[in-house]
């Protein structure tokens, strides 16, 4: 272990100093934010390469930026700890968000915030490193309150607009209820192993220190806080309406930072979710629930940015099924790949709007593929990566998900795994689905839209490519060798490499098979019109997915509209009632008070002499006699 290495403390200062500079100049020279910004973002990538690649001698790196908190009994510093999980997380925060930055540049080009932008997205970029590098719980915390914070500032950055204002409040009201289970899940494992560091919570001795029933609880504790960070049921709502923010938050939140928190979470913390088997089952069912209802929602979606949204939910409910089943390789291992190709993904939806003049809805769009081919390429390379076709990104680590599944030895989980997997499976189909409706809508076909569609500039495209390029190779090169290398940090799981298949073997395989049928399936419906038909004769399933099962409904009727009506009354009785009542007397009795001393003070002596005679002949009465 190398302790106290300055180039951890800069890489993540760096984006911290970037958000300050880029704010201060760029409202002086507002085209210098963007570059400042990606400056800093890359200095931060550079570093975090050079410890990479130190890694190995070290076994691992901390240092400790200040002393936070410090009491009789307490101590508590600000460290960090790059190991190989942070080093993994460190390379996809930095350098996708490189990406994203420098892709921001021409996108927001025209934006005369762009100086405000730049410094949120910095900002972002800081929190979530701190998340990713703290090596104590709480430190953990002020990371991912900081993304909280973001992405409230984010998301709502055209406050001007009410609904995107209201859309990044609900992110950050749905995200602090989440929190509650984070300082639930630290007060529990200080209170029963008197340590928040997070190496010491993973030995065996230490976490022997904890009640089997405080186990329980503060596993699932730590997991309601992930449910809120990565849009699980019942906290996921927030996520489709995140796409209020400019598109580059979108990728930014979706694939480099944000939501990939929870599941880093239950990594980091794998020690205590694996306390209670009843714990991992739980997830297991919650992320498989949340998979299927996002995936068949994002069937009915117009919107391109709301099917990405939700496709990112049904991915992160893959993401969980790992975690439920001890996988936590392989989810670490989903993220990195689905970083590559979801961050294509919105940054080519974001180029489609940007040369489409704004538009979002796709039966407005249709024959890209002409006018814009670049970023036709680029959502064809993803989309076939997030499908699961060999031999692209998805493939490999969503067949890794699939076979840890079936292999699971929990209790609660293995009678279940045949179904479990099964109903995966038809998630894999749907996403192929849904994703190849995208597609067709987008760019095959005649365009159906107004004025002229036109391919986006340099600095935006060749982000893209870069990703593209990443969504094809990236799945090769990391099949089999990222799991084996993240154990340590994380428990060891046994997953095999596809490398020794056949070409074969890996286009008929269970997956590539089965999303086969899934891509074969949308191209049918919405290219011969039979979808018509289906949506008529399925309608009460069509208006389900599209009500998006009515699940901000159901918020809204059973905890907005009564915590709102409590509000009122208590609004009526407290503030109202008490504090501006209570006020309103003490005024009026300061008025009668000061009427009534007004006419003492008449000025004439006899009125005077008679209020001493009365002042006298209290005191005699009261004392008895007057001395």
């Amino acid at each position: 272990m190398v302790t106290g290495d300055s180039r951890l403390g800069l890489m993540v200062v760096a984006p911290l100093m970037g958000a300050i500079v880029s704010f201060a100049l760029g409202r002086i020279v507002p085209r210098m934010a963007g570059v400042l910004a990606s400056a800093a973002v890359a200095v931060s990538f550079a570093l975090t390469l050079t410890l990479f690649g130190a890694l190995d001698l070290s076994g691992e790196f901390t240092t400790s930026l200040s002393s936070w908190i410090s009491m009789d009994k307490v101590s508590l510093p600000l460290e960090l700890l790059f190991d190989k999980l942070s080093a993994v997380m460190c390379l996809v925060v930095t350098g996708i968000g490189f990406l994203i930055h420098l892709y921001a540049i021409g996108y927001m080009a025209e934006d005369e915030g762009r100086a405000r932008f730049f410094s949120y997205l910095n900002l972002f970029i800081f929190s979530m490193l701190l998340l990713v590098l703290g090596k104590s719980l709480p430190v953990i915390f002020i990371g991912w309150e900081g993304v909280g914070l973001c992405s409230y500032l984010l998301i709502g950055f055209w406050f001007t607009n009410t609904e995107y204002a209201s859309a990044g409040r609900k992110a950050f009201v749905m995200n602090r209820i989440g929190d509650v289970g984070f300082l639930v899940a630290m007060a529990i494992l200080y209170t029963a192993c008197g340590t928040l560091d997070v190496v010491e919570l993973r030995k065996p001795e230490v976490l022997s220190r904890i009640p089997a029933d405080l186990g329980f609880l503060a596993g699932l504790a730590l997991f309601f806080a992930a449910t809120g960070k990565s849009a699980q049921i019942p906290l996921f709502t927030w996520l489709p309406d995140a796409m209020a923010g400019p598109t580059p938050v979108s990728a930014l939140i979706h694939a480099a930072t944000m939501v990939t928190a929870g599941v880093y979470l239950m990594g980091r913390m794998s020690g205590v979710v694996e306390l209670d088997p009843l714990v991992p089952a739980i997830i297991l069912w919650v992320a498989l629930a949340t998979a299927i209802v996002a995936a068949t929602t994002a069937l009915a979606q117009n919107d391109i940015k709301k099917v990405l949204a939700y496709s990112t939910v049904s991915q992160l409910g893959f993401m969980f099924l790992a975690v439920g089943v001890g996988a936590y390789g392989v989810a670490i291992f989903h993220v990195v790949t689905h970083a590559f190709f979801k961050a294509c993904l919105f940054l080519s939806a974001g180029s489609v709007i940007h040369g489409c003049h704004h538009e979002q809805d796709m039966r407005r769009m249709g024959g890209l593929w002409r006018s814009m081919p670049l970023t036709c390429a680029s959502y064809g390379v993803a989309t076939v990566a997030i499908a699961g076709i060999w031999p692209l990104a998805g493939y490999f680590s969503k067949h890794a998900i699939l076979e840890s599944v079936s292999s699971t030895h929990n209790p609660f989980l293995f009678e279940y795994a045949p179904t479990i997997g099964l109903l995966a499976t038809l998630v894999a189909i749907c996403t192929a689905v849904y994703m190849g409706r995208s597609f067709i809508l987008t760019f095959l076909g005649s365009y159906r839209g107004e004025g002229h569609p036109h391919e986006v500039p340099l600095v935006m495209i060749l982000p893209v490519l870069v990703l593209a390029l990443l969504s094809i190779s990236g799945g090769l090169y990391l099949d089999g060798s990222l799991v084996q290398y993240l154990q340590g940090p994380l428990p060891p799981v046994s997953v095999h490499g596809h490398e020794g298949q056949s070409v074969v073997a890996h286009l008929f395989g269970s997956l590539p098979g089965i999303v086969g049928i899934g891509v074969a399936l949308a191209l049918f419906m919405y290219l011969t019109g039979i979808k018509d038909v289906l949506r008529r004769a399925l309608w009460p399933l069509e208006r389900l997915f599209a009500g998006k099962y009515y699940v901000d409904e159901v918020f809204e009727g059973a905890v907005v509209k009564p915590v709102a009506g409590l509000s009122t009354i208590a609004f009526r009785s407290l503030d109202q009632a008490i504090i501006d009542g209570g006020g309103s007397s003490l005024g009026s009795i300061s008025r009668a008070v000061g009427e009534l001393t007004r006419r003492m003070t008449s000025g004439q002596v006899t009125t005077y002499l008679l209020g001493m005679l009365l002042a006298v002949s209290i005191l005699f009465v009261v004392f008895g006699e007057v001395r």
